[in-house]
């Protein structure tokens, strides 16, 4: 049995003979907090954020101080009612204690020390505040600044030479940046630190200052300004608008988006799932590591979560109850206004089957390791949809799409109305819908099936959609007399497609799967007759091993206006892993088994760069191969947020780019999942760019299924 098993989970892992395991312990992930903004604050012009040792932001804008409320609301700060008429130039957080102070036109103050601090100046000296933990205040202005030990004027101070970027205060020093130099108040003057060209933010370590430019950041030693670390500009976007150093960790603002530094490169947050605007203006952090991104149209935070999978996976199994059940059928749902989930409908997809097995199939394994009845009767409620997909329409053995209550939808190439009064059905069942079919069966008799009549009822179920196979010449014929688009299984279709054409090997496992399964539910004997005929007469046990790896780009073959090998298609590896549990778990013998296994070992292998769960847990449960690292990485890196985003990452510099290839693997390491839209097991992970737009929201039984399967096979524990 193979394992792989990164260091970074070896304190995690218990070993149990050959098989590791591991702990389901807490972890973080970084989630997306997008604050609303009152209305008298849109439009306005943003400035500054900042949190106080209280933990509550504060966002000055050109309209006055506004602060968060109920954690994603930010409106004005009326709490003072002499300030909220006021509106500060700038706003500070004392070093140390994280007291606001607050700068406005003509004087400084804070609410701080009973409000005992605070000082007159002329009008509009100053545009910039700063306190050390020493009580120190510096005000910086045009033309000159000044120092204070709390009220008390220490001294007038010059400017540097250069614009002010920004100033800063670190271990009670002051710093003054401009474009070509870092200064340090030292004794009542400006010393030169660092000189340096096109630099734009800097932030600090005891020993160390990182400082961002226009084209990536470098380090400099924070006593004599020496070059530390040599400049990096391999990074998602070069142009730093701000850094910032929290904890261990850094994290850098661009005018494209944030990015926070790891030991194996960076982590990008951008686009609608984490920003509501790409631009940054200026980064802020709290106590608990949480980090605020201002943009020019609003504030944003990543924040971090504590959860086991256990907590995760009760949160997407609670929230498909609530949003995501249509008829039985788990759908994603449609916003009318991005991420309002009041706003939101269900709406029908052509492959709700294929979608649902997996809701299904993760219930299915939930009940078999839980015993919990709940997940039984999900899985029966779930069943009785499948059901109906034979009795909707009036086709022998022939398994609608989908249905909907009359009215809704407008018919034509798919919809059909039923001979059920007030319904209608979709047609042109596809392959996608029948591996779902024979996925569901399966778990069923294995964990949920414990009577004669339970076992009767998903025969049956098989039983009509196989025999309506056989008896329509290896098609799925449709209301029209006509084979369905992708519903073929005919040697005549199969075999015209070579080897290299994964159809041809795809749907001859199909085609086994279903006549195995049927002779073990039903015992009929012409299922296992059919079954070797076609695998002897026709080939498709020869169909069925051909290598994964000789699959290649073909523009030879056309069928109904679709190019058949024009790209790797990610639905065909989504099939195949179903179908593959399927074949093993009901082959006819031992020798057939084997083959099996040899056929999912190869597969995976090609597979283990997109690090998906589903097909290392279906993989483990048929050959023993398994990559712990990368399933784990699947499970606790899944998004947490469903919605789907647009993403963009084709114009990152951190990115190792691999040429043009047939699999559409792009870079030579996958990104993490929230740099990426939210996709099913169907989509590329390794596409770069994709258009979500934040209309509308997977259900999570992407999720769900490796997730039990996990739990069952006792790869989490």
């Amino acid at each position: 049995m193979k394992k792989r098993i990164s260091l970074f989970l070896s304190m995690c892992l218990i070993t149990t003979g050959l098989l590791a395991q591991v702990i389901d312990a807490p972890f973080k992930q970084a989630t997306s907090v997008k604050y609303i903004l009152s209305d008298e604050l849109k439009g306005a012009k943003m400035k500054k954020v900042v949190v106080d040792y209280n933990e509550i932001v504060y966002v000055l804008t050109d309209k006055g101080l506004y602060r968060d409320y109920n954690e994603n609301e930010l409106s004005k700060d009326l709490f003072y009612r002499l300030l909220a008429t006021k509106i500060p130039v700038d706003i500070t957080v004392q070093e140390g204690t994280g007291y606001l102070y607050y700068l406005y036109a003509d004087e400084f103050l804070t609410n701080a020390h009973a409000g005992t601090i605070y000082e007159y100046f002329p009008k509009n000296k100053y545009q910039r505040l700063l306190v050390n933990k020493e009580d120190e205040v510096l005000l910086i202005g045009d033309k000159k600044a000044a120092l204070y030990q709390r009220t008390k004027k220490i001294s007038d101070l010059k400017l540097p030479k250069g614009e002010l970027v920004e100033a800063y205060v670190y271990n009670k020093m002051f710093y003054y940046l401009t474009t070509q130099a870092i200064y340090r108040l030292e004794n009542g003057d400006w010393k030169v630190l660092h000189e340096g060209q096109d630099l734009t933010a800097i932030t600090f370590t005891p020993n160390e200052i990182f400082v961002g430019t226009i084209d990536g950041y470098y380090s400099v030693n924070i006593y004599d300004g020496g070059s530390i670390l040599e400049k990096n500009n391999i990074l998602p976007v070069p142009n730093i608008t701000d850094i910032r150093k929290v904890g261990t960790q850094l994290w850098f603002g661009s005018d494209n988006g944030a990015f926070l530094k790891e030991t194996d490169g960076y982590r990008y947050f951008a686009g609608g799932r984490w920003l509501d605007n790409n631009d940054i203006i200026d980064i802020a952090n709290d106590s608990q590591g949480n980090i605020y991104f201002l943009t020019s149209t609003g504030l944003n935070k990543v924040k971090y979560i504590t959860q086991t999978l256990a907590d995760k996976t009760e949160k997407f199994q609670n929230d498909i109850r609530k949003y995501h059940m249509r008829f039985g059928w788990v759908n994603e749902i449609r916003y009318k206004v991005p991420g309002d989930l009041k706003s939101a409908n269900s709406q029908d997809n052509d492959n709700d089957g294929l979608w649902t097995s997996l809701y299904l199939g993760s219930q299915a394994f939930r009940y078999a390791t839980t015993g919990e009845a709940i997940a039984k009767r999900y899985v029966w409620e779930t069943f009785e949809s499948f059901e109906r997909l034979l009795t909707v329409n009036p086709l022998k053995g022939f398994p609608s799409r989908t249905f909907e209550r009359r009215g809704i939808l407008e018919y034509g190439d798919a919809w059909r109305p039923s001979q059920e009064e007030e319904w209608d059905w979709k047609g042109t069942t596809s392959t996608d819908e029948y591996i779902a079919y024979l996925f569901v069966a399966s778990v069923m008799d294995e964990f949920i099936v414990k009577t004669k009549e339970e076992k009767q009822r998903i025969a049956n179920f098989i039983d009509a959609i196989m025999t309506h196979i056989i008896e329509n010449d290896y098609y799925f014929v449709d209301v029209d007399g006509k084979p369905t688009r992708w519903g073929r299984w005919n040697p005549e279709y199969v075999n015209w497609y070579p080897l290299y054409v994964s159809d041809r090997k795809l749907n001859s496992a199909h085609l086994i799967a279903g006549l195995q399964l049927a002779f073990d539910l039903t015992g009929k004997e012409i299922y296992k007759t059919e079954a070797f005929k076609m695998m002897d007469e026709y080939g498709y046990l020869d169909n069925i091993m051909a290598p994964m790896k000789d699959m290649r780009k073909t523009l030879d073959y056309n069928h109904m206006g679709d190019i058949m090998g024009d790209s790797w298609n990610h639905s065909d590896d989504e099939m195949s892993f179903i179908t593959y549990y399927v074949l093993y778990k009901y082959a006819f013998n031992n020798e057939l088994k084997q083959k099996y296994v040899e056929v999912t070992r190869e597969h995976w292998e090609m597979e283990r760069p997109e690090k998906d769960g589903l097909w290392e847990m279906l993989t483990y449960a048929v050959s023993g191969d398994i990559d712990v690292e990368s399933t784990i990485f699947f499970l606790r890196e899944f998004n947490y947020d469903l919605d789907r985003y647009s993403t963009k990452n084709s114009h990152r510099k951190d990115l190792e780019f691999l040429p043009e290839n047939y699999r559409g693997q792009t870079t030579t390491k996958l990104l993490y999942p929230g740099e990426r839209e939210m996709h099913r097991h169907n989509t590329n992970p390794f596409t770069l760019d994709q258009g979500g737009g934040g209309f509308s929201r997977l259900a999570g039984d992407e999720y769900l299924l490796p997730y039990w399967m996990a739990r069952y096979y006792k790869i989490v524990e």
